[in-house]
């Protein structure tokens, strides 16, 4: 929505780096937090608290005001950020520790399809209702996806401890076992880097095309929809190949120097590079920088799982 919004905003396009700022800032606070809203609430309520959040920051966003549109992000962050941990949740008790890396795949194309949709479906949204309208839109998709979220609640949400503890000091526990253990550092150093890579690609990749390419906004779109496509695939491939072939810290130096190269390349990127150019460079970048996340999380599941076993051992 950028390119539409920014100017009925008073900003210039490049501006939505201050947007994804505060949205990753409330993202970080909603996943550091989500462990104990997890453990009390169960995974589906808190993942159906988080679309409402969102629902509301989009609300709030579309009033058009600027301090409301960066309200309106925090929210969306506050509302993205539990996702993974709740979904992480169910994964974790009932996927077979072989099949990690592969189980993880599968629920990670969510990501790109999600984004390849907003990719195709949104630029035609701004350009037929207006991009307040759109984002009122979008916000109401999330509060009904919320709404199914409840015929499966009692399910998941079983296992739910309602003394499991939600303190600042609870919170920051996970950060603290990390801190401790030099595997998970280097893992979570590695995320952090390879994110920076994912964001960057999902914040500006249409906002530059436009911009810079004179492309229209639905061209954009496409391209955009064309590289998380792409990953869609490459997760679930990507998967397979860290259970079967490599070791998955492998896969990840792998992955490192695929987005190095895609990056580069980048450098050379002008308005003269055909159009199948484009769709391949972006389609090659969406098929490394979006699955980072598959071996990274499985590896890490792996070293808290054997830390359990070994400190359940103890114990007993």
């Amino acid at each position: 929505m950028a390119p539409a919004a920014a100017p009925a905003l008073g900003v210039t396009p490049a501006a939505v780096g201050y947007f994804v700022t505060v949205v990753y800032l409330g993202s970080m606070i909603g996943t550091v937090t989500a462990g104990g809203w997890v453990g009390r609430f169960g995974p589906i309520l808190v993942s159906q608290a988080g679309l409402a959040l969102c629902c509301a920051g989009l609300a709030v966003a579309a009033s058009g005001a600027l301090p409301a549109v960066l309200i309106g992000a925090l929210l969306l962050g506050l509302g993205y950020g539990p996702a993974t941990p709740a979904s992480s949740v169910i994964l974790a008790r009932a996927a077979p520790p072989h099949l990690l890396a592969l189980t993880f795949s599968i629920k990670q194309t969510g990501v790109p399809l999600g984004t390849a949709i907003a990719g195709a479906a949104v630029p035609v949204l701004v350009l037929a209702l207006g991009w307040q309208a759109a984002a009122l839109a979008i916000g109401i998709a999330c509060a009904l996806c919320a709404a199914a979220l409840a015929t499966i609640r009692g399910r998941y949400d079983a296992g739910r401890n309602p003394a499991a503890p939600v303190s600042i000091r609870s919170a920051f526990a996970p950060v603290a076992l990390i801190v401790r253990d030099r595997a998970l550092l280097e893992l979570s150093l590695v995320s952090f880097i390879y994110g920076g890579m994912q964001i960057t690609l999902l914040a500006y990749l249409v906002t530059f095309l436009v911009e810079s390419f004179s492309l229209s906004l639905v061209l954009a779109g496409m391209v955009m929809a064309a590289s998380q496509l792409t990953s869609v695939a490459a997760r679930i491939a990507w998967g397979v190949f860290a259970d079967r072939v490599a070791t998955r810290r492998a896969t990840l130096g792998l992955l490192g120097l695929g987005m190095g190269l895609t990056a580069i390349t980048a450098l050379a990127a002008s308005p003269a590079w055909p159009m199948w150019a484009l769709f391949a460079f972006a389609m090659a970048y969406g098929a490394t920088y979006a699955i980072f996340g598959v071996p990274a999380l499985a590896a890490g599941l792996r070293l808290l799982l054997t830390a359990k076993i070994a400190r359940d051992a103890t114990h007993s």
